[in-house]
């Protein structure tokens, strides 16, 4: 026996899907995908729609006599139904418009045409419609809707209303990425829009992170190596560049056994070449520091401001510490030179440091619970193990007065070290320009999180590497979006694509009814439309 009837699927977007299922006896033969919804108006104008595809000419949506069939998105669960559900009068469509406006119509779909217009709008204001191809320009906005495989990039379309591009178009796209070198002409783009938005020519920041893939072996790409996710599956290093506001201005892609410090001059010798840029000047985290790094970047005709090692500020401030002791005040810049290398390899370094009230309470903080943990294995309550404060002499356990009294020393102090004159960048900018590398983190979060650049199935270096073209095109989207929103490229996408209009057929003709915005919704394209 065949059966048909309309389920209702919650997805892991949140949304609920709505489909029209045929079965033959306990088989599923088919399941035709009606629509996704976001809210309640939406679920009751899908589901109204998926009862006339079932029963055409006798479930005609009557807006003047019996409403929209109205349900509430918590009333849907992970679980299917071929229940009747409740009925119970909507006084609107999508557009805030009365329903007897639309008396004997019928609900022909929805989509979030405010959301794809938003994201076109910024794809093209970076200049990424340079490309022409939109396939490419699908997978770039489709991931940042709903980052998923490139397979899925044609439902993700479906459900928002987009229009359609075929699977066959999205994969010629990708090899089109390498062979036309897609990421060379959206950094040249990406370049030109930093500048344009105030960024600063000579300063750029940048961080390495790594992708593991869902794979056991090795190639000549993916490695084992120093995951930041102490994880073991082979991987690859992702090198990133951005301006000072942590817009994305270069990536680029290393075997995953390669050491971080020797990213970075390939990918400022490629950008500098790039954009004809001279004097530049890059910001990178302590995991930079390394004597011989720190004068081949300087013999590359680079200046750097890098995180210091604390454990030299004794040395660096004997002067401070021999005249004044510990005491410092809040916000306190100290200076000073020390040799870095050995031979003829040593240069003098200028190191800046900082004191700051509310570092040393968190630093405290962290020696205090440090110290517990000593006297802990020190006393024989806990087990043997290494500890920070903790001195071993034979059989005997011990608290590490020394040591401790060090760790007191230096608590509340951060230090840099640069090889700019002060005449260039006094010790507080210096300080500044290090600071902002948490926009570098921030956007690695987004790219894993938001765009969720991991793990990574492919398995060609090709394939590879146009699949972080994408991720760094969305990145810069969202990048834009949020700097000119301020809101979370999450709920961005969140509060548009539930702003949805609907199409409806009166009597042979089409009606569309523009969505009914919220005020947070108004805000932020009046932010976008502004900048302000």
């Amino acid at each position: 026996m065949v059966s048909r009837f309309v389920r209702k699927v919650r997805t892991a977007s949140g949304a609920v899907a709505v489909q029209i299922v045929t079965r033959r006896g306990r088989q599923v033969e088919q399941v035709e995908h009606v629509g996704s919804a976001y809210t309640d108006a939406e679920l009751a104008l899908l589901l109204t729609a998926a009862r006339e595809r079932l029963s055409p000419g006798q479930d005609v949506l009557d807006l003047g006599d019996l409403p929209v069939v109205a349900v509430r998105m918590d009333d849907v669960a992970d679980w299917t139904t071929e229940a009747t559900l409740p009925l119970e009068p909507a006084t609107a469509m999508p557009g805030g418009r009365p329903a007897s406006v639309a008396a004997g119509g019928r609900v022909v779909g929805t989509s979030a045409d405010l959301l794809w217009k938003v994201l076109t709008s910024a794809y093209a204001r970076l200049g990424f419609d340079v490309l022409g191809d939109d396939g490419f320009r699908a997978m770039v906005l489709a991931r940042i809707v709903e980052p998923t495989s490139k397979a899925e990039v044609v439902r993700v379309l479906d459900e928002i209303g987009a229009p359609a591009v075929g699977l066959r178009t999205l994969f010629r796209s990708l090899a089109r990425c390498q062979e036309q070198d897609y990421r060379g002409q959206l950094a040249t783009a990406a370049w030109a829009h930093s500048v344009h938005t105030g960024g600063t020519a000579a300063l750029v920041l940048y961080d390495v992170t790594t992708l593991h893939f869902e794979r056991p072996d090795e190639d000549e790409l993916r490695k084992v190596g120093m995951s930041k996710e102490h994880r073991v599956d082979p991987q690859v290093q992702v090198g990133l560049l951005v301006d000072p506001g942590g817009f994305p201005l270069e990536v680029h892609l290393f075997e995953g056994n390669k050491a971080e410090t020797t990213t970075l001059i390939p990918v400022l010798t490629a950008f500098g070449e790039r954009h004809d840029v001279t004097d530049l000047v890059v910001v990178a985290d302590a995991g930079m520091l390394s004597a011989g790094h720190l004068n081949a970047l300087e013999d590359a005709g680079f200046s750097f401001i890098v995180g210091s090692r604390i454990t030299k500020a004794p040395y660096d401030l004997a002067d401070h510490f021999a005249r004044h002791g510990n005491f410092f005040t809040d916000g306190q810049v100290l200076e000073s030179v020390r040799d870095m290398g050995t031979g003829k390899a040593a240069r003098g370094r200028r190191v800046v440091y900082q004191w700051k009230f509310k570092r040393e309470q968190h630093d405290n903080k962290a020696i205090n619970a440090m110290i517990a943990r000593a006297e802990e294995i020190a006393d024989g309550r806990a087990p043997l193990k290494k500890a920070r404060f903790l001195k071993v002499t034979g059989a005997t356990k011990e608290l590490d007065q020394a040591t401790i009294d060090r760790a007191r020393q230096l608590a509340g102090l951060k230090g840099y070290v640069t090889n700019l004159p002060t005449s260039t960048m006094d010790g507080a900018a210096v300080i500044a320009a290090y600071h902002d590398l948490w926009h570098v983190e921030q956007s690695f979060r987004m790219t894993k999180g938001d765009l969720r650049a991991r793990p990574v199935f492919h398995h060609q270096r090709q394939a590879i590497e146009a699949h972080l073209t994408v991720v760094f095109a969305a990145l810069a989207v969202a990048r834009h979006l949020q700097d000119a929103t301020g809101t979370s490229i999450k709920k961005i996408v969140q509060a548009l694509r539930t702003a949805r209009s609907a199409t409806i057929e009166i009597n042979g003709q089409r009606l569309t009814l523009d969505p009914n915005l919220t005020g947070t919704v108004r805000a932020m394209l009046t932010r976008l439309e502004t900048g302000h």
